[in-house]
Order: C-alpha cells, then structure tokens, then sequence
C-alpha cells in the first residue's frame, strides 16, 4: 500500500502542495485531476522521490521513502515515473529504448518488447529510430518502456496528451486492463476526465495545492460537491432549486450537467437561446437567463434568440 501522510511542498516558501494525505493499494488506478498549476505534476515528482519534502512522508507497505536527498540516483527501484518529456533517447531504435529497461540476461527480451508493443499499438515500429516518429507515436513507446520492468508503482504525468483521438481510447483499454492484470497501482496526472471516468477506482480532486475530493470516480461525477470539481468534466449548471420549481423548504443548490436538462412547455426557468454546438449525436444549446449561461443539450439546433422553458431532468 502507498501512504501519502500529510505532504506539503513549495519550491519557494509559498507551498504548491498543502496537507496532502491519502492511501492507494496494489492494482488500484487512482486519477489526479485539477486546473493547471493545481500540483498534480508536483504530487507525482515527490512521490517518486524527485523531489525533497521537510513536511509529510510517503510510505510504500509501511517503509519510509527517503527522497532524494539520500540517494545518489532519485528515485525508487520498485516504481516507475512517465514525465511529459517522454524520457527517450531519440537516435536508437524503439527496440533499443524499450530494451533499456529490460534485463539482457532475459532469454524473452524480444518477445517480451513486441509484447508491450503490442500494448501500445506500435508492433510496426520495433526497428525505427525514436527520432523518426510522431509525438503520439514517441509518447506511446514511453508508456510501453516504463511498464518493461512491471514496477509495483507507476506514475503518469498526462500519458495521452500528444495521442490522436482514434488511438487514445483503444490505447487506454489496452493499457489499463494491461495493469490491472499485472496488479500494478496506476497514479495518473491528467486534465482528460476520461481517464477518471471511465478508468479511475478513486479520483482526487486538486485546487491550489490541496486535496478538496477523494472519491469513487462514478459518484464524483454523479454528486459533485462544488462547482470546481463539477467544472472539470465540462459544462455545468449552477442554479437555485427555486429557479426550477416552487419551493416551501430551504432553497437548494444544483449542480447541473447540460444533459441534466430539458425544453419543457412550461415553467419557472425561461431561457433565451444564444449559440447551437453540433456535438454530433445532439447540439449544446448555450442559453441566457437572468444576465447568466445556461447550457442544455437539444436533439435539434433551436433559432437565435426564441425563448424557451427547462426543467430538471432528475
């Protein structure tokens, strides 16, 4: 188990980490999401051992990690870390960068290699020099060289960003039902919510440096608590439960996601439309009620400045 107790962290005096605590267990994968500059980068850094912290301590199944300060090369043995860099050395081949990372002794070691390429969806590269490929093609081989040793611990700084979207998706499938049935615990800094979403065991929210949520992806998104967490999977909707329907108890607020409402043929919220966005399966209709946005999805691009009713869709 990995134990981050109570971290805080500034490269200056003014901390970018504050308080950070939480735990994570072997084959978990655990999303870290937040606006940029929130520390999610930072965060990976220390727990690797990149960087020295005076306040707090990381634990890996109860066994203090030093830092760097008490090694000569940083960074832990049984983990492995994916900067945004990519970390490759770009005029040797992929088969000699991955190879890197996998002991010579190995009597697998090209079997072993076509393997992860197989996993990254790059099988036809295994002779081009990285210098030659796409920034998604390099960042690929980065993913397939950090799992080569299959490292208790991996930690990924937005490992899909340079990746076009045709690919992204099948690459997440294959590589995270890759570590789930390698049992390896998955840290991912990333601004893609998809990962959360459809990846994630538990999502940790950042802001300014400190942890607001720590929760079960599905019910993070279903049961925002703040309009900053909500805010990170897309548009929302913040509105009084008294703008919606007539109320005698204390006046809620609601976190609305657009699909989270509906035209209806009456009722108390009347919006005036301002833009229609093709999403391809519906538009995103951006409307204006009372000087503020309201966006909602329609299954038809709805005219300029008509007016219309919504209701909750609960």
């Amino acid at each position: 188990m990995l134990k981050v107790d109570n971290i805080s962290f500034g490269y200056t005096s003014k901390e970018v980490l504050k308080n950070i605590s939480f735990t994570a267990n072997k084959g978990e994968y655990i999303a870290v999401i937040g606006e940029s500059g929130c520390g999610k980068s930072t965060l990976l850094e220390i727990i690797y051992g990149l960087l020295h912290i005076e306040k707090g301590t990381v634990f890996w199944n109860n066994e203090k990690l030093l830092g760097p300060n008490f090694y000569l090369i940083p960074g832990e043995d049984f983990m492995k870390y994916l900067p945004q860099d990519f970390d490759l050395m770009p005029y040797i081949t992929v088969e000699e960068n991955i190879g890197k990372n996998i002991s010579s002794l190995d009597p697998n070691k090209l079997q072993r290699i076509k393997e992860l390429l197989e996993v990254v969806d790059m099988s036809d590269f295994l002779k081009t020099k990285v210098k030659n490929l796409s920034g998604g093609q390099k960042q690929r081989v980065a993913i397939a060289k950090v799992i080569a040793k299959e490292p208790e611990v991996l930690l990924l700084d937005e490992p899909f960003s340079h990746i076009d979207n045709f690919r992204k998706n099948k690459l997440r499938r294959s590589l995270f039902k890759y570590l789930k049935a390698k049992n390896i615990l998955c840290i991912v800094a990333t601004h893609d919510t998809t990962d959360a979403l459809s990846f994630a065991d538990e999502t940790i929210v950042l802001n300014a440096g400190e942890i607001v949520i720590k929760e079960k992806s599905d019910h993070l998104y279903k049961h925002p608590t703040n309009k900053y967490a909500a805010a990170l999977f897309g548009d929302v909707n913040e509105l009084k439960l008294s703008e919606l329907v007539e109320i005698e108890d204390a006046d809620e607020t609601l976190l609305l996601f657009p699909h989270q409402l509906k035209i209806a043929e009456s009722g108390k919220l009347k919006v005036k439309i301002k833009h229609s966005y093709f999403k391809g399966n519906h538009f995103l209709i951006e409307a204006e009620a009372n000087g503020n946005s309201i966006f909602f999805e329609h299954d038809s691009e709805l005219k300029i400045n008509s007016e219309v009713f919504l209701s909750h869709i609960k």
